[in-house]
């Protein structure tokens, strides 16, 4: 039997409801939401619980006349929600939206959990996160300040303004169903674009909750679309319709390449969140401990199923044995089991392809000479469940060197001089994310400047904020995601040059000035 069911309600009744953590049906959807409207669509695909293994619901899946539709009808809706609001109307747009997906924490973070695999408190921790980018851009759409620029022309005036660039296609990750949807669509809303989102087919229920949140909070209908399919080519119209100006993609390397390809055929503006392949350095005048508590948060947060994760944990060779004495202490102490159980600190993987790929990268490790110092098997049970693993004595040879494992798998290899670990952190066409850990502040700078990666931890695991750039370099992608410069990746910079302003007579219209705060939307 599904674990989540579906409202008998129609979609109009339940979206007249006032949205509480009452009910978690109320938040459920199984529809399309298309020009306004929930769609219902005889033909559906199947949304697996990674925990059993077993069909969690089911969800429309949309074809091309669908999504041609959603983004004809974003292309009108774009050009009013903008030109009828300001910049401080969409902030409060979106600090309702905020405010309700914080109230909604409980029953949003179990629909994440079942339909993702982490744990329940893991995705309610993912839902206060998400709700931060809305809080965020509610407030960074009014910074959005053009320029007076000295002209070298006399009698004349350079300005610019910033214009949204239009109707943007948003593809999201099943890793974080939640943070991704919010950290592009809030900055697109406040920027004054409209969305059409092709959701995870792994994770869509997550989006589709979101989304009755957004239109509770009066974010007009049109301004978001939520065409669900499992059909690529179907999700590939984003990059290639006219009218689409703007694509914010996070996923695959060979699947941002390949919506790279499309998108260049109407020069769409693009944004690409890709692949990893994580260093974690350790020095020897590091605090182990707290390398280790930072390697825990960074290795087996979401089960090691994040585009952050450490990757390749180098350690320099007098701290070595200790170090992996105390990771393997920690390793022990997980609990895995299904996430919707509190006591649970590690949820299953998302598919059996997720699990598979784990077990090949430890196998071949062993099979050149590393050892398993806890876990490297997948339990007996009913769903994708892979038992958190350390390997030591792990050499550049191993594909756990060269490949995202996406998974809870900590490879350890051992260093000797910061000039090696150099090279080997930097020997990959990924450059997302790096860790340092060490006492030396010289030390610190003088690596975190050489690493080619676009965001760096210093003696934290942690690097990800609403407020901080999230971004990579080399085959990781190209664009940034939250901060104040978040905003950018969905404005165009128009420049307006006033000339000859010494002619007699030139006269400007009046304007009538109200004065007061101005009304919400």
């Amino acid at each position: 039997m599904s674990r989540l069911s579906f409202p008998q309600k129609s979609s109009e009744a339940v979206l007249n409801n006032v949205v509480t953590a009452k009910d978690l049906e109320l938040l459920v959807q199984d529809q399309a939401f298309i020009d306004g409207c929930w769609v219902k669509k005889a033909q559906t695909f199947n949304v697996y619980e990674p925990s059993t293994a077993q069909v969690l619901g089911t969800v429309a899946d949309c074809d091309l006349n669908d999504i041609q539709s959603a983004i004809e009808s974003a292309n009108v809706a774009q050009k009013n929600f903008y030109s009828s609001t300001t910049a401080a109307q969409r902030g409060n747009l979106l600090r309702k939206w905020h405010d309700l997906v914080m109230q909604n924490v409980e029953d949003l973070g179990r629909i994440l959990c079942l339909e993702n695999g982490k744990t329940i408190n893991e995705a309610k921790g993912e839902i206060a996160y998400a709700a931060s980018f809305i809080a965020w851009f509610a407030e960074e759409g009014t910074r959005s300040y053009g320029d007076t620029i000295p002209s070298s022309t006399l009698n004349t005036i350079v300005l610019t303004e910033k214009e949204p660039v239009g109707v943007c296609g948003i593809i999201t990750p099943w890793n974080f169903p939640a943070a991704m949807i919010s950290r592009k669509v809030a900055p697109a809303l406040a920027a004054g674009c409209a969305v059409v989102i092709k959701p995870p087919s792994e994770t869509p229920f997550t989006c589709l909750a979101l989304t009755k949140l957004a239109l509770k909070a009066g974010i007009p209908g049109k301004a978001i679309q939520v065409c669900p399919t499992k059909n690529r080519q179907v999700a590939s119209e984003l990059a290639t319709h006219p009218l689409v100006r703007k694509i914010s993609f996070t996923g695959s390397t060979n699947v941002g390449k390949n919506l790279a390809i499309l998108a260049a055929g109407t020069l769409k503006r693009i944004s690409l969140e890709l692949g990893g392949n994580a260093p974690f350095i350790v020095f020897d005048d590091a605090d182990v401990d707290l390398a280790v508590e930072g390697a825990m948060m960074s290795k087996f947060r979401c089960s090691g199923q994040t585009c952050v994760c450490a990757n390749r944990l180098y350690v320099q060779r007098s701290i070595l044995n200790k170090f992996t004495r105390s990771l393997v202490q920690k390793v022990s102490e997980l609990r895995l089991g299904p996430g919707i159980e509190d006591s649970c600190t590690q949820g299953p993987l998302i598919n059996a392809s997720a699990v598979n790929k784990v077990k090949s990268h430890i196998e071949d490790a062993v099979s050149k000479g590393a050892s398993v110092e806890i876990g490297g098997s997948a339990p007996e049970v009913p769903g994708f469940f892979m038992q958190p693993t350390v390997l030591s004595g792990v050499t550049v040879d191993m594909l756990v060197a060269r490949d995202e494992t996406f998974g809870p798998l900590a490879p350890i290899f051992p260093f000797d001089t910061e000039e090696e670990v150099l090279n080997l952190a930097n020997s990959t066409e990924f450059g997302l994310a790096g860790y340092i850990f060490s006492g030396n502040v010289a030390r610190v700078m003088r690596v975190a400047r050489k690493l080619e990666i676009g965001m760096c931890g210093v003696n934290t695991g942690k690097i990800s904020a609403a407020e901080s750039p999230f971004g990579g370099v080399k085959e990781s992608g190209y664009g940034l995601e939250g901060s104040k410069y978040g905003m950018a990746e969905y404005q165009t910079i128009k420049t307006i040059t006033l000339g000859n302003l010494h002619m007699p007579g030139l006269i400007f219209p009046k304007c009538d000035y109200i004065s007061g705060p101005s009304e919400p939307y």
